[in-house]
C-alpha cells in the first residue's frame, strides 16, 4: 500500500519519536509513505493567528503537491491535519484569496493518521504481525479537539466519541477505560501564553484518567502529547503520555526503546513492570 505523507514541523522536530515510529510501524505493516516533496509548514498555529489569507496558503500549498502524487494523504498531527482540512474545503468551494494558484482536484482524501492505520490498514492485517499484546497495561484514549470538531470540517463519523484509537488499543490487548474527557481540549498552545489555563487544563484531564483507572494516556497529536507530559500536577504520581504508534510499535515487535527515552515522564519502568519492555 503506497500513500502520500505529511509530517509537519514537530515530527521533524519536538515530536521525532512520534516521526520515527509512525514511519517504523508503516513500513513493518507493508504501507509505503511517501513524504510530500518539498512541503512547507501548515501554519498551525501562528499563521492562522495571525493572517487567514497566509493560513490559507500555506496549507493548501501543500494540497496542491498532495494532487500531483495521485495518491491519499495521511497527516499524524492533530493540528496539521484540521489545517490541512480546512484549506481542502475552502479550495473545494473555490474560495481561494486573491494571487493563489494552487490547483486541487479533491479526487483524494487527507486522512488522520489513527483512522488511516485502523480503517485502511485494517484489523486483520495488524492482528497478523502483532508479536507481542499490551495485556494488563491500563490506559485512556486521548483525541483531542482538532480532530474531530467542528465536523463540517473534519469529516469526522463520531464527532463526540471517536473510537479509532479505542479500537487500536484494545486489539492490541490493553485495558481501554472508558471516560468522557477523550475531546477536551488540553489547552494547545496556551501552554505558552496562558499557561496557568493551560496547567489547569492538563491537570483536570490527568485527574479524570486516574479516576477511569488508567496508569497512561495514549494521544496522537505532538501538541496534546506535549501538554500532558509536561503539564500535569506535582504532588501525584503522572501518568506516562505515549503516542499511538510508540504502543503500536512495541506490539509489533519493534525496538521501542529507541523512542520512549524521549519523553518527560519516563513511560519504561510502567512497562517494565508490565513485563513489556
Amino acid at each position: 500500500m503506497n500513500i502520500a505523507y505529511y509530517p509537519g514541523c514537530s515530527l521533524h522536530g519536538t515530536a521525532k519519536e512520534y516521526g520515527a515510529s509512525t514511519e517504523d510501524v508503516a513500513r513493518t505493516l507493508g504501507v509505503e509513505l511517501e513524504e510530500l516533496a518539498d512541503w512547507n509548514c501548515c501554519g498551525a498555529s501562528s499563521a492562522h493567528m495571525t493572517n487567514d489569507d497566509l493560513a490559507f496558503s500555506l496549507a493548501a500549498r501543500n494540497l496542491g503537491i498532495m494532487d500531483k502524487t495521485g495518491l491519499d494523504l495521511v497527516v499524524p498531527c492533530s493540528a496539521c491535519f484540521q489545517r490541512l482540512k480546512r484549506a481542502e474545503k475552502r479550495l473545494l468551494a473555490k474560495e481561494k484569496p486573491e494571487g493563489v494558484s494552487v490547483t486541487f482536484s479533491g479526487d483524494h482524501q487527507i486522512k488522520w493518521a489513527p483512522d488511516f492505520f485502523w480503517k485502511d490498514v485494517g484489523e486483520k492485517a495488524i492482528r497478523a504481525r502483532i508479536k507481542q499484546t499490551l495485556d494488563g497495561l491500563k490506559t485512556v484514549c486521548y483525541y483531542g479537539c482538532l480532530t474531530s470538531r467542528p465536523p463540517e470540517i473534519t469529516d469526522a463519523e463520531h464527532p463526540e466519541n471517536p473510537v479509532a484509537l479505542d479500537k487500536l488499543m484494545k486489539l492490541l490487548g490493553a485495558d481501554v477505560r472508558d471516560w468522557s474527557y477523550k475531546t477536551d481540549c488540553c489547552g494547545g498552545n496556551l501552554t505558552l501564553t496562558k499557561p496557568d489555563i493551560s496547567a489547569t487544563m492538563t491537570g483536570k484531564l490527568a485527574d479524570m484518567a486516574r479516576e477511569a483507572g488508567a496508569e497512561c494516556i495514549v494521544a496522537a497529536c505532538p501538541l496534546c502529547q506535549s501538554n500532558l507530559d509536561m503539564g500535569q500536577p506535582e504532588g501525584v504520581e503522572p501518568l506516562p503520555v505515549f503516542y499511538f504508534t510508540e504502543l503500536l510499535g512495541l506490539a509489533l515487535g519493534e525496538p521501542a526503546e529507541k523512542w520512549l527515552g524521549s519523553h518527560i515522564i519516563d513511560p519504561r519502568p510502567l512497562l517494565r513492570d508490565k513485563n513489556l519492555l
